[in-house]
């Protein structure tokens, strides 16, 4: 061989190997867009609207029902007097067997937080009144929620309502749903 073979033949093997290279490099991007190109973020929200479920609908309508003529009273947990989250609470247990923390503080580290609410998930302000200065209610539908008022005990609210919208903090859906 000549000392020009070997020159030709040392470019060949050396674009060879730069091809090898590129291919791998390629193959590598693609599997990757492949494992994780349409994957979503947990804790993402479906921009998406969709209907209320009738049948949540029906158990927050019923526990209102039970609870309208309740007063507010702090730290209440009866038909005789209740604050916001005992209300929750026991919406969770009677309606979905569910057991919740006794406090709003501990309810709003729950499930996961949502950008848009819908029927049944807890919807949470920053009031300052309690001890922790939360407040916790259970979103309805149509920016309507069922809560323990301190002013008039338990009812629904809207929180399109500038005190309410003021105070907005979160919502959380704890159902699975």
């Amino acid at each position: 061989m000549t000392k020009k073979d070997n020159r030709l033949l040392g470019t060949l093997l050396s674009n060879c190997i730069n091809l090898q290279q590129l291919f791998l490099i390629t193959t590598l991007i693609f599997s990757i867009f492949m494992l994780f190109g349409c994957s979503t973020s947990q804790g993402q929200v479906a921009v998406k609207s969709t209907k209320p479920s009738p049948t949540m609908l029906a158990k927050i309508e019923s526990h209102y029902k039970k609870w309208q003529n309740t007063p507010y009273r702090y730290g209440g947990t009866t038909l005789a007097g209740s604050d916001c989250s005992a209300l929750v609470m026991n919406f969770f247990k009677n309606k979905l067997s569910k057991t919740l923390p006794r406090s709003a503080a501990e309810q709003a580290k729950l499930g996961v937080k949502v950008k848009k609410p819908k029927a049944g998930d807890l919807v949470f302000f920053k009031t300052g009144r309690s001890r922790s200065g939360l407040h916790v209610g259970i979103y309805y539908a149509d920016g309507k929620f069922l809560h323990a008022s301190t002013s008039k005990g338990v009812t629904y609210s809207n929180l399109n309502e500038s005190y309410w919208k003021k105070h907005y903090w979160m919502a959380r859906r704890l159902t699975g749903s």
